[in-house]
């Protein structure tokens, strides 16, 4: 089962992450600076996947609507911004190195992935 959940992850994650990293090049490309560019990517991503996740990869742990889905969505969003923290964090490392923030922006994506799936599969969405 959790082979299964982790695929539609990736399809949720996907579906963010291309809406992510379009606006983060976009808006990079356009003079706004890398990270400001990669926060609002990843917000613009993070509102998708909410959509996403809630009714693709946990139908089955979607709280009802009301108080439940309620304090689901607020995890999410604490979720999202410890993910946006760890993607800033990683993308200001980069351009403080000198070193290109799309290649900085590349490794938050991954190490975001990881630590975001692992916080909605275990707290979010927890089974009941």
């Amino acid at each position: 089962m959790l082979r299964w959940r982790l695929a539609r992850y990736v399809v949720a994650s996907a579906s963010g992450t291309v809406v992510d990293l379009a606006s983060f090049l976009v808006l990079f490309e356009a003079g706004v600076p890398a990270v400001a560019a990669a926060v609002t990517g990843y917000i613009l991503g993070m509102v998708l996947h909410w959509f996403v996740s809630s009714r693709f990869v946990f139908p089955d742990r979607l709280g009802a609507p009301g108080w439940r889905r309620g304090s689901q969505q607020l995890l999410f969003a604490i979720s999202a911004l410890i993910g946006l923290l760890l993607t800033a964090g990683i993308v200001w490392a980069f351009e403080q190195a000198g070193s290109d923030p799309r290649l900085g922006k590349l490794v938050a994506m991954g190490t975001s992935f990881a630590c975001v799936f692992l916080m909605r599969l275990l707290v979010v969405f927890r089974q009941p």
